[in-house]
């Protein structure tokens, strides 16, 4: 152990450290995990027609393989995820990706429907299960003052995924139509979706390799009675002599409690629910509409403006998801600004703006399915998309991550964030199993106008229970100076 001569305790030393080669490293070795999930994502919205022409699938089987893997990840987010708290955060890291290895590969090889079904389940379980871990493991290593882009910037890798998704699944749609020609046979088809589902595996393996060697969180190390293997990690990340102090060791809450103790209202003050509230209920709201439009974007496109009379199955899939590849250009961009302003507005005001601006497209593309015929409208359509996309990213798809590994105290960081991502993500099973069945009960235009509902109360839910954590340190947000949790105006 490091002697206390001039050294400074270990919180403060990680929070008032400058990023430095190892910072950098650590982030992307405990981010990487994210791109996962950006990339199923995605490409189960290719999957979804190849696998609707092959089997002929109900809007509600459809509904059920879209939702499967979201499914898995409330349980691997909200039940799975609290383990770190107990155990710690790199036991899990592993772990979790060879479970979505070993599965992804099942879901390329299963024999029916209904055990795709549960293979998808237990990729989400591992996606699930990774979002607590990467989130409290970088909250915890973070500086201060840099804690909020470089949360957004893990979780910005989500759109790199999303991307790499539209690449393969372009590459292998464009495979089938050359071999093809005007219509492609179920053998055709079979092979093409089983491919996509399966090539995940292979960034996972690649990511397995490069966190072998990712050390465990000091602060989890220091509140578990391993100070010496905390103090060595800290040391080596802000290259400054540190101790231990009681405020490092401190537990307001035994892990044990998990998501019991987000409930209790007698503790912190009677803050604990708000803070509940506020990280958990946005987050779902968002993911219904997020997930619902994302994943159908090529269908509400096939639907709203790439329909033709002279097109067939195979082509309109093509045409629907190069439009979508090309509006996921606006991913990446609203993660950058979200990366340039998190710091300096505010996360509460970025995630304000975004839900507001989320509102707006939604609208304009309800306004633009209600015109009718693609020619006159299109770029209507893809204006209200690379909105919705921008700020989806820039403002709430963002600070929604960012936020709960935040507002909870480190001893339940990753059961207060696995439970929020936990109804983050069953929010987007809501929204992906109902999306197709009201797709087809209501139309377009009217989902539409009901997800714009959605993504107003998000922003309401926001304005009433928001805490502002950006510039402070753990110590004012963990629990031991609520008062400084009340909304106060973002840096200028």
């Amino acid at each position: 152990m490091s002697s206390d001569g001039a050294a400074v305790s270990l919180g403060h030393a990680i929070d008032d450290a400058k990023m430095s080669k190892r910072h950098r490293r650590f982030w992307l070795l405990a981010a990487l995990g994210i791109l996962l999930d950006g990339f199923d994502f995605f490409i189960i919205g290719i999957v979804n027609p190849l696998l609707k022409q092959q089997y002929n699938l109900s809007a509600a089987t459809l509904g059920m393989v879209s939702a499967a893997a979201i499914v898995g990840a409330i349980f691997g987010a909200g039940l799975l995820g609290p383990l770190a708290d107990k155990i710690g955060r790199r036991r899990i890291f592993i772990f979790d990706l060879w479970l979505f290895v070993v599965f992804s590969v099942a879901c390329a090889l299963a024999p029916s429907i209904g055990l795709l079904i549960f293979f998808r389940f237990m990729v989400g379980i591992a996606i699930g299960l990774d979002y607590p871990i990467a989130a409290s493991y970088l909250a915890e290593i973070l500086p201060k003052k840099a804690r909020g882009r470089w949360l957004v910037g893990a979780f910005s890798l989500q759109a790199v995924g999303i991307l790499l998704a539209a690449v393969v699944g372009l590459l292998i749609l464009l495979a089938v139509a050359s071999h093809a020609g005007a219509s492609a046979t179920d053998a055709q088809i079979d092979i093409a979706w089983r491919l996509m589902l399966g090539f995940g595996a292979i960034p996972a393996l690649v990511i397995i390799f490069v966190r072998r060697k990712t050390p465990e969180s000091p602060r989890w190390l220091a509140q578990n009675g391993r100070e010496d293997e905390a103090i060595a990690v800290t040391e080596a990340l802000t290259e400054t002599k540190v101790k231990v102090t009681e405020k490092d060791r401190e537990k307001a809450i035994e892990p044990g409690e998990g998501i019991k103790a987000l409930f209790q209202p007698a503790l912190f003050k009677r803050n604990m629910i708000r803070r509940t509230v506020f990280t958990a209920v946005p987050w779902f709201l968002m993911d219904v509409a997020t997930y619902g439009v994302g994943i159908f974007t090529p269908t509400l496109l096939a639907a709203i403006a790439v329909n033709s009379a002279n097109s067939n199955f195979l082509t309109d899939d093509i045409a629907a998801t190069k439009g979508t590849a090309l509006l996921d250009i606006f991913l990446p961009l609203g993660f950058l600004a979200a990366i340039l302003l998190v710091d300096r507005v505010g996360r509460v005001p970025l995630q304000l703006v975004g839900f507001g601006m989320m509102t707006v497209a939604l609208l304009v593309l309800a306004f633009a399915e209600g015109l009718g015929g693609p020619e006159p409208h299109l770029p209507l359509v893809l204006v209200g998309f690379a909105i919705f996309n921008f700020f989806m990213n820039a403002g709430p798809n963002s600070t929604t991550y960012a936020l709960p590994a935040e507002v909870f105290p480190s001893e339940i960081r990753a059961a207060g964030h696995g439970f929020a991502a936990a109804c983050a993500k069953l929010g987007a099973a809501v929204g992906v199993f109902l999306f197709p069945i009201l797709l087809d009960s209501i139309g377009t235009s009217a989902l539409l106008y009901g997800v714009a509902g959605v993504t107003m109360l998000a922003l309401a839910i926001t304005r009433l229970f928001r805490i502002e954590t950006t510039g402070k340190s753990f110590d004012e947000i963990s629990g031991r100076k609520l008062t400084e949790l009340s909304p106060r105006p973002s840096p200028p």
